[in-house]
């Protein structure tokens, strides 16, 4: 009775190895531009809750660079911030897109969008 063997060849474990490290390259390099995306919403919703998207637009645009000294979001300054008003509260909406350099000439280009309405 002959029992074939089992397990990995070394050329499959190569290749499932660098599958693994282009994915984690991606992952590395890719996370800082989604963290400041979701820090730029956490922003939005605090400045919601908090009622600061009840007062003027240059009250708001302060209240953005205030909460900005806190959270350090390079992508979004306070005039990049688009402010319409809707019954009586403003909606803060934060468009941008961030170039971010993978390996050599290829790059990753994001478009992010935030906003406080609902």
């Amino acid at each position: 009775m002959t029992r074939s063997q089992r397990g990995i060849t070394l050329t499959g474990a190569l290749v499932g190895m660098i599958v693994l490290a282009a994915v984690a390259l991606f992952g590395a390099k890719l996370v800082p531009a989604y963290m400041e995306y979701f820090a730029v919403k956490k922003m939005l919703a605090a400045m919601e809750s908090s009622g600061e998207t009840k007062a003027s637009v240059r009250e708001i645009r302060n209240a953005w660079a205030r909460r900005n000294t806190i959270e350090d979001v390079k992508s979004v300054v306070p005039d990049d911030l688009e402010i319409t008003k809707e019954g009586g509260e403003a909606i803060v909406t934060a468009t941008w897109s961030t170039k971010t350099p993978i390996i050599g000439n290829f790059s990753a280009c994001l478009d992010f969008s935030a906003t406080t309405a609902k």
